[in-house]
């Protein structure tokens, strides 16, 4: 839950003046209301509200590192991003060849 299983712990590691971002869409709770008190609590609090999506770019930061490896892994979970992928993944091989 939201407002117990994630805000709990963001309160606790800011108190302890640790930067915290929390990937909003990777929990749940009962009603938009409570998702929304939840969050903003949080945000007012200092963390830092983001998506799964945000979370897992600002992990890996440089693409030159692995392209095909996250890229694969957004086209498998992201239907819209496939075709980002794919139109990219065609531009630079007729680039290359």
């Amino acid at each position: 839950m939201t407002e117990v299983c994630v805000a709990f712990p963001v309160l606790s590691a800011l108190e302890e003046g640790f930067e915290v971002f929390v990937a909003t869409d990777a929990s749940g709770t009962f009603n938009e209301v409570t998702r929304e008190a939840a969050w903003s609590r949080m945000a007012a609090a200092g963390a830092q509200l983001m998506s799964w999506f945000g979370v897992a770019c600002e992990l890996h930061r440089d693409w030159r590192n692995d392209i095909d490896g996250l890229g694969t892994l957004f086209s498998n979970h992201i239907p819209d991003y496939r075709n980002l992928f794919t139109a990219y993944t065609a531009i630079t091989r007729r680039i290359s060849e």
